[in-house]
């Protein structure tokens, strides 16, 4: 009763439940995770999962749910999945739960906030389970960018509201906006193509290490040999971004991949095209120990905003000290950052503009080296951080975003595995 009397007061009086203390304090009514996985990241349109399609893809995640964390399938009431392009996705992520074998009282949704929509499923079941809604659920977030490129269609706007300068703006192809940053705000070439050659670097050293065995799920698929018609079975088990030996020297050069709006971004210093997916299982701290259910880590909190969308990137440098502020925290509370490397102008922007360690920010390397499937990307997120966390025995994880059209989320989670 005192704890459960605790807790009220705290969500009364936040200044009672602030500061790096709150957050790594435990009470029977935090959202935790109990298991978090990811699928590897493959090359999209020419990569292990180009003949894959993202149902596919999401019913061996889902099953790697459920075998591997143990959860019995019917206690599980919502699923979320964070997508992007895919307009089909509410009857995907609907089919594939029920394929996988969770019953048809599981209830399943989709959510898209563009590159943030990992992050946004992730939100979505903490604040239900939070709220009282459900007990336990599953954020996902999946994307096949080669399925998105056989069916992407412009993106236009009547004229009434692009007479709003800042609505046609969010029209700018994402090269645009990276040109725009790079130039407003002087992030020289050589500054990207040194980040991004530490991105590989770091990815590389990574992937030789073993550090992702833990959060990645072989998937087991086929592949058509484009030259030869032949099909074959394949089990894919690592990511196919890194590309080992990669130096300053050897991507300054690349030419520019958006001559038409600047000279700054290339194919070497943005993010890649990419397939993949991701999932958490989440729900209250006295739920987990009732099932006997690990806990990984904590949910604390996330938050959202807005800003010229003609410099979408540069999101991060906004919401990390929004989400910093509201739990009176500074970036020196912090012990791991997952910040999303779209391009390489926006990552060198945030990391400078929000003074974050670059040893702490995307340790394994980030998007510009692993890939970025849209929409899975911030749930990868936090499974890649989390398992850093345990790997260095960290705790405070910080996860943030850009997003499409003007907006920035960032994400705030305690290590407890």
């Amino acid at each position: 009763m005192t704890e459960r009397l605790k807790n009220v007061l705290n969500h009364l009086n936040p200044a009672v439940s602030s500061g790096r203390a709150a957050a790594l304090s435990k009470n029977a009514d935090d959202v935790v995770i109990t298991y978090a996985i990811r699928t590897p990241l493959t090359k999209g349109v020419k990569g292990s999962f180009k003949d894959t399609p993202i149902e596919n893809l999401l019913l061996q995640l889902l099953q790697g749910v459920i075998s591997n964390s143990k959860i019995e399938p019917a206690l599980v009431e919502d699923i979320c999945c964070g997508n992007v392009a895919d307009v089909d996705m509410a009857n995907k992520i609907r089919t594939a739960s029920l394929a996988a074998g969770f019953p048809n009282t599981t209830a399943a949704y989709t959510v898209n906030r563009f590159c943030s929509s990992g992050l946004m499923a992730i939100q979505g079941i903490a604040q239900e389970i939070a709220n009282g809604s459900i007990d336990i659920g599953i954020a996902v977030g999946a994307e096949s960018m080669t399925e998105n490129s056989k069916r992407r269609e412009p993106f236009n706007l009547s004229p009434e509201v692009s007479a709003n300068q800042e609505a046609e703006d969010c029209k700018q192809p994402m090269g645009q906006t990276s040109e725009n940053v790079g130039r407003d705000f002087d992030i020289s070439r050589e500054k990207q193509d040194r980040y991004a050659a530490e991105s590989f670097r770091r990815a590389e050293v990574a992937q030789k290490s073993g550090w992702f065995q833990d959060e990645i799920l072989p998937i087991n698929t086929s592949v058509v040999d484009p030259k030869t018609g032949e099909r074959k079975t394949i089990t894919v088990t690592k990511d196919e971004g890194p590309r080992y030996g990669t130096t300053y020297e050897s991507l300054a050069k690349i030419r520019p991949a958006f001559p038409q709006f600047g000279d700054k971004s290339t194919g070497g210093n943005s993010s890649q095209v990419t397939d993949g997916a991701a999932a958490l299982l989440l729900m209250k701290r006295s739920t987990a120990q009732k099932l006997g259910q690990p806990i990984l880590a904590k949910y604390v909190a996330s938050t959202v905003v807005g800003l010229a969308p003609r410099i979408m990137g540069i999101g991060p440098s906004l919401a990390i000290p929004k989400l910093l502020a509201k739990l009176n925290l500074t970036i020196k509370d912090i012990d791991v950052v997952e910040l999303n490397e779209a391009f390489a102008s926006m990552a060198v922007y945030c990391k400078d503009k929000v003074e974050i360690p670059h040893e702490i920010m995307n340790p394994r390397g980030g998007a510009i080296a692993l890939g970025h499937p849209l929409g899975a990307t911030g749930a990868r997120q936090v499974v890649t951080g989390l398992s850093e966390c345990r790997r260095t025995n960290k705790k405070v994880l910080l996860t943030s975003m850009c997003i499409g059209s003007g907006q920035g989320m960032a994400g705030l989670f305690i290590n407890e595995a």
